[in-house]
Protein backbone atom coordinates (compact mmCIF):
# COMPACT_ATOMS: atom_id res chain seq x y z
CA UNK A 1 0.00 0.00 0.00
CA UNK A 2 2.85 2.42 0.99
CA UNK A 3 3.93 2.83 -3.01
CA UNK A 4 0.46 3.30 -3.89
CA UNK A 5 0.53 6.29 -1.37
CA UNK A 6 4.05 7.01 -3.11
CA UNK A 7 2.52 7.14 -6.35
CA UNK A 8 -0.54 9.50 -5.65
CA UNK A 9 1.61 11.49 -3.68
CA UNK A 10 3.96 11.80 -6.93
CA UNK A 11 0.39 12.78 -9.00
CA UNK A 12 -0.52 15.23 -6.42
CA UNK A 13 2.82 16.82 -7.11
CA UNK A 14 2.32 16.78 -10.85
CA UNK A 15 -0.75 18.59 -9.95
CA UNK A 16 0.78 21.16 -7.91
CA UNK A 17 3.49 22.25 -9.99
CA UNK A 18 0.79 22.40 -12.77
CA UNK A 19 -0.73 24.75 -10.96
CA UNK A 20 1.90 27.09 -10.30
CA UNK A 21 2.05 27.70 -14.01
CA UNK A 22 -1.76 28.13 -14.15
CA UNK A 23 -1.70 30.50 -11.04
CA UNK A 24 0.77 32.88 -12.55
CA UNK A 25 -1.09 32.99 -16.03
CA UNK A 26 -4.33 33.46 -14.75
CA UNK A 27 -4.39 34.80 -11.13
CA UNK A 28 -7.39 33.11 -10.67
CA UNK A 29 -9.08 31.28 -7.30
CA UNK A 30 -9.54 27.87 -9.05
CA UNK A 31 -5.66 27.94 -9.55
CA UNK A 32 -4.39 28.67 -6.32
CA UNK A 33 -6.92 26.41 -4.21
CA UNK A 34 -6.06 23.38 -6.67
CA UNK A 35 -2.41 24.47 -5.91
CA UNK A 36 -3.04 24.29 -2.63
CA UNK A 37 -5.27 20.96 -2.46
CA UNK A 38 -2.51 19.69 -4.94
CA UNK A 39 0.46 20.48 -2.45
CA UNK A 40 -1.30 19.02 0.48
CA UNK A 41 -2.34 15.85 -0.88
CA UNK A 42 0.94 14.85 -2.26
CA UNK A 43 2.76 15.88 1.28
CA UNK A 44 -0.09 13.83 3.10
CA UNK A 45 0.44 10.79 0.74
CA UNK A 46 3.97 11.34 0.89
CA UNK A 47 4.09 11.20 4.77
CA UNK A 48 1.62 7.84 4.31
CA UNK A 49 4.48 6.53 2.08
CA UNK A 50 6.79 6.91 4.51
CA UNK A 51 5.65 4.66 7.31
CA UNK A 52 6.71 2.05 5.47
CA UNK A 53 9.26 3.12 3.03
CA UNK A 54 12.88 4.60 3.65
CA UNK A 55 12.97 8.24 4.10
CA UNK A 56 15.97 8.54 0.95
CA UNK A 57 13.57 5.89 -1.54
CA UNK A 58 10.88 7.72 -0.77
CA UNK A 59 11.45 11.17 -1.35
CA UNK A 60 13.96 10.44 -4.72
CA UNK A 61 10.68 8.55 -5.91
CA UNK A 62 8.39 11.33 -5.06
CA UNK A 63 10.21 14.20 -6.24
CA UNK A 64 11.45 11.96 -9.37
CA UNK A 65 7.49 11.48 -10.47
CA UNK A 66 6.86 15.24 -9.65
CA UNK A 67 9.82 16.12 -11.84
CA UNK A 68 8.81 14.08 -14.45
CA UNK A 69 5.50 14.47 -14.79
CA UNK A 70 6.19 17.91 -14.24
CA UNK A 71 8.48 18.50 -17.08
CA UNK A 72 5.78 16.19 -19.41
CA UNK A 73 2.75 17.88 -18.28
CA UNK A 74 4.62 21.29 -19.34
CA UNK A 75 5.32 19.90 -22.77
CA UNK A 76 1.51 18.65 -23.28
CA UNK A 77 -0.33 21.69 -21.68
CA UNK A 78 1.99 24.87 -21.86
CA UNK A 79 4.30 24.18 -25.19
CA UNK A 80 7.25 23.40 -23.70
CA UNK A 81 10.31 22.33 -26.38
CA UNK A 82 9.58 18.37 -26.75
CA UNK A 83 13.36 18.01 -28.28
CA UNK A 84 14.57 14.30 -28.04
CA UNK A 85 17.49 15.04 -25.76
CA UNK A 86 14.94 16.39 -22.75
CA UNK A 87 12.80 13.16 -23.23
CA UNK A 88 15.73 11.19 -22.94
CA UNK A 89 16.55 12.83 -19.73
CA UNK A 90 13.37 12.67 -18.41
CA UNK A 91 12.95 9.09 -18.89
CA UNK A 92 16.72 8.52 -17.12
CA UNK A 93 14.78 10.24 -14.10
CA UNK A 94 11.64 7.73 -14.61
CA UNK A 95 14.43 5.12 -15.06
CA UNK A 96 16.10 5.70 -11.22
CA UNK A 97 12.48 6.03 -9.63
CA UNK A 98 11.43 2.44 -10.80
CA UNK A 99 15.01 1.15 -10.21
CA UNK A 100 14.49 2.13 -6.56
CA UNK A 101 11.08 -0.23 -6.21
CA UNK A 102 12.91 -2.66 -7.79
CA UNK A 103 15.66 -2.94 -5.25
CA UNK A 104 13.64 -1.68 -2.48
Amino acid sequence: MSWLYLILAGIFEMTGVTMINSWHQNRNWRSLLLLICGFGASFLFLSLAMKELPMGTAYAVWTGIGAAGGAILGMILYGEPKDAKRIFFIAMVLSVAIGLKIVS
